[in-house]
């Protein structure tokens, strides 16, 4: 175990930061809402396309904070 201090503190992030690998988690929540708007007649599709539906609008607001 090392000691504290010695090296840089990981501190957990729900988005990356930089703009390809944060293009690559809106794309992956964009299909994933689709996916879920395709079967928006059973409960659990509406419910998979509301959640990937908000964290393809929470994401899509980090990446636009994002610089090159």
């Amino acid at each position: 175990m090392a000691p504290p201090g010695s090296g840089p503190a990981v501190s957990p992030r729900f988005f990356v930061g930089n703009r390809r690998d944060g293009s690559r988690l809106l794309s992956s929540a964009l299909v994933v809402t689709g996916a879920g708007l395709i079967r928006a007649d059973h409960p659990l599709g509406r419910a998979i396309a509301l959640v990937a539906g908000l964290l393809s609008l929470y994401w899509w607001l980090c990446y636009r904070k994002l610089q090159r």
